[in-house]
């Protein structure tokens, strides 16, 4: 009998099947069961435990996400939106008139495919921090940079260049044929500086003599003074005057050597607007084994019973709650709530289209015009960035100027008067005020390390300091930044 069932098997005539009961739990027995850490009614998000979770693809983010990827960690990126870049994305034109609700684009600025506007646009210093972690995470390779034509600063109501060449200072207004002699000596002195070499101090303490007195001993006259310090030295308001002078001294030797690499100016920036700069570093983190997840919403920070944030519960694009697990939570503000987070201040910003280069800039493609808080009653200075579609930012023949500064009154639209006054005349204008924001801890306790917002400044000297600061806090570590600047060469 044995025999004949066999065969009868072998041609497919008896039914081996098994019942159908039972293969609904011979079925659901092969399902795993979930990690006992996932909330009743929800999934796994993802592959469901990281090292790291990021929130957000702001550059802050998206360079924490890149540079922990390549120590080898585990990294899960998120984002509420469906592009890159988030608070700081570049845009192109119909998404920039769907975002201020202005309407359709008008036809006579061309075609939507030739813009990419940057919302909050900064100048990367040539020889600067940036720079160097471009370089230390090699995202250089993904991105093409192009030098910006010029810096200026105003001065007694008029737009000068700060001089990038001997021959440019020679020639240049800011300053009387005594006060250049007396700058020069000041620069010398500057260039030659080298704080682990005290024959270069000339008997000068500069972690205690202020910068005031450093001027004063050189004999510059207050408005060499504001334009050394806020064109130069990027700092943003007088409080460094009557605080020690090194700080202010190695921002000078960086603006030096950047404008030494390029000549025209000590700026660079990406080609296509800096929307490539998250895209390059969340790249770096692909290519490393991270895993990002867009258009996904976060519906809540989970916590243990210390406070210490362990994971997130997020809806994805197909509208499953998804719960995913990590040792630390990073990310920009916006996605913490209220209770981690302080508000600082309000910057106010104004995109304006214009069709023209801005007078006084030489006809300059690309520039940088700082007019500094004592030129105009202010306290803090007032920024002007302009790109033109050199940069393929925008479209030929089209100009692309922005407006910022920290608010000050109960009027910021006002506040933006110095710097739109010298714009000549615009086209459209899209104006912003936003909350200036940063973490009331530093992460430690709660696993929340948070980055700071944006400041209102046209370069990207302070936010670096804010990406150094949460690199050291989740790290632990300095992160190394003895890098040549060279960019002609792959670091």
């Amino acid at each position: 009998f044995f025999f004949l069932h066999r065969l009868l098997e072998m041609a497919d005539l008896v039914d081996t099947s098994l019942p159908p009961d039972a293969v609904v739990e011979e079925e659901e027995s092969k399902v795993p069961a979930l990690p006992s850490w996932v909330p009743s009614g929800c999934g796994v998000l993802a592959d469901g435990e990281y090292d790291a979770i990021v929130m957000g693809t702001g550059l802050k983010e998206c360079v924490m996400s890149g540079l922990m990827s390549t120590m080898g960690m585990k990294v899960l990126h998120i984002d509420r939106y469906n592009y890159y870049g988030a608070e700081c994305a570049s845009l192109n034109l119909t998404n920039l008139y769907e975002k201020f609700n202005a309407g359709s684009p008008p036809e006579y600025l061309g075609s939507n495919r030739d813009y990419n506007v940057d919302l909050i646009p900064k100048f990367i210093m040539a020889c600067g921090k940036l720079t160097k972690m471009l370089l230390h995470t090699k995202v250089t390779r993904y991105l093409d940079f192009k030098s910006v034509e010029g810096s200026y600063v105003q001065k007694d109501g008029k737009v000068l260049k700060v001089p990038a060449t001997p021959d440019e200072a020679l020639r240049s207004p800011l300053m009387g044929m005594f006060e250049k002699r007396r700058f020069r000596s000041f620069l010398i002195y500057v260039n030659s500086y080298d704080p682990k070499n005290p024959a270069t101090f000339k008997d000068r303490d500069l972690t205690r003599m202020t910068m005031r007195e450093l001027y004063t001993a050189f004999g510059l006259a207050e408005g060499s003074m504001q334009f050394i310090s806020h064109a130069m030295c990027l700092e943003l308001s007088e409080d460094h005057m009557s605080k020690p002078a090194l700080p202010t001294v190695l921002a000078l030797q960086t603006y030096c050597t950047s404008i030494e690499t390029y000549g025209k100016s000590p700026y660079i920036y990406p080609m296509y607007g800096l929307g490539g700069l998250p895209e390059g570093f969340s790249r770096l983190c692909a290519i490393h084994g991270g895993t990002f997840m867009l258009n996904t919403e976060l519906q809540e920070i989970l916590y243990d019973e210390d406070g210490a944030a362990w994971g997130v519960k997020c809806k994805d694009p197909e509208g499953n709650i998804g719960v995913a697990k990590g040792t630390m939570l990073i990310g920009d503000p916006s996605y913490f709530p209220s209770s981690k987070v302080k508000v600082t201040g309000r910057v106010v910003r104004s995109i304006c289209f214009l069709n023209h280069p801005i007078p006084s800039t030489n006809n300059a493609e690309s520039c940088q015009i700082i007019i500094p808080g004592p030129q105009c009653g202010r306290t803090n200075d007032v920024f002007v960035c302009c790109l033109s579609g050199g940069l393929n930012v925008v479209a030929k023949g089209v100009y692309v100027a922005i407006v910022s500064t920290r608010v000050e009154t109960a009027d910021p639209a006002q506040e933006l008067v110095p710097g739109l006054r010298i714009l000549g005349q615009i086209l459209q204008r899209f104006d912003s005020v936003v909350d200036c924001t940063e973490p009331i801890a530093d992460g430690t306790a709660d696993r929340c390390f948070i980055s700071k917002t944006f400041d209102g400044t046209s370069h990207f000297e302070q936010d670096v300091e804010d990406m150094l600061d949460m690199y050291k806090r989740v790290t632990g570590e300095e992160l190394d930044m003895n890098i040549d600047t060279d960019l002609s060469g792959d670091y």
